[in-house]
């Protein structure tokens, strides 16, 4: 569904970055990908709507890796009220939107919004709006942040490995080679023939790890490779744990995009590996 409109975004930001001399890749990558994600929930939104959304969800992520000092001037209290922002910028533009679908209730384009907003569970009963603005609060700024950083950084990676980013090039001008006289842009069957690229991407991630940890509560008793996690205790699990550990990913500290190969995943004792490492337990 959103192919067309982000190979088309893409060659237009590339062709604009090539005449802006020195730019700064994050900042640049991190508009590129709120624009695609904007793009899947909200369609066709007006430039001033976006501009608002990218000022506070910068200032939001600035306060979710910041010390908790709920101070004036300080980025903790920025980023809590910059989440009242968001929240009032996504109710007017949910307001607006149940407005249209009351005017045009035969409306054939649907955007992610539209589905949140006519999705219903197995007794009818619909997201309110509260819920509706939380999912979109929290999907759009994971939906683009991580998609940034990790773009710049297997950029900046396949720089450093040289042998690493001829094979990437050289399986991107293959593709285009095959491609028929009369194609306009790219497509998902030319998408899926980036097998090397797809591995050097999930080695970027492996090898830089986003994404730190993340926390679970257990809901009730899970026994877990010999171990108990009581009902009630919170799970951390620690991904840079797991992507640096020699037992999971030999030479760790080594990025090879190769380790992605489909033989790896049928090793025992990679997910092994994986169940005991990634898991430090905190009681309550």
């Amino acid at each position: 569904m959103y192919l067309a409109f982000m190979d088309e975004l893409m060659k237009n930001e590339l062709e604009k970055w090539s005449k802006m001399g020195r730019i700064e890749l994050l900042t640049e990558l991190r508009r590129l990908t709120f624009k695609i994600i904007i793009h899947i929930f909200l369609g066709a939104s007006s430039t001033s709507v976006m501009e608002a959304l990218e000022k506070e969800y910068t200032k939001l992520n600035y306060g979710m890796r910041a010390l908790r000092i709920d101070l004036p001037g300080f980025a903790f209290p920025k980023a809590f009220k910059a989440r009242k922002n968001l929240v009032s910028i996504f109710q007017n533009v949910v307001n607006e939107r149940r407005k249209e679908k009351l005017e045009n209730p035969n409306k054939t384009t649907k955007d992610m919004l539209d589905q949140l907003i006519d999705a219903e569970d197995e007794n009818g009963r619909k997201l309110a709006d509260d819920e509706v603005i939380d999912i979109m609060i929290m999907y759009l700024n994971v939906g683009h942040e991580s998609s940034g950083h990790t773009t710049m950084w297997a950029t900046l990676i396949l720089q450093q490995h040289p042998q690493y980013f001829q094979k990437a090039k050289q399986e991107q001008e293959e593709i285009v080679k095959r491609r028929p006289a009369n194609q306009k842009g790219m497509t998902m069957k030319e998408y899926r023939q980036m097998d090397f690229l797809s591995k050097a991407i999930d080695e970027t991630m492996r090898y830089i790890t986003f994404s730190l940890m993340t926390f679970r509560e257990a809901k009730r008793d899970v026994k877990l490779n010999g171990f108990l996690i009581p009902k009630g205790w919170k799970v951390f699990v620690c991904y840079r744990a797991i992507h640096q550990d020699p037992q999971v990913y030999p030479n760790p500290r080594i990025f090879d995009p190769s380790r992605f190969d489909i033989s790896m995943f049928s090793n025992t004792n990679f997910w092994l590996a994986i169940g005991v490492n990634g898991l430090c337990l905190f009681s309550c």
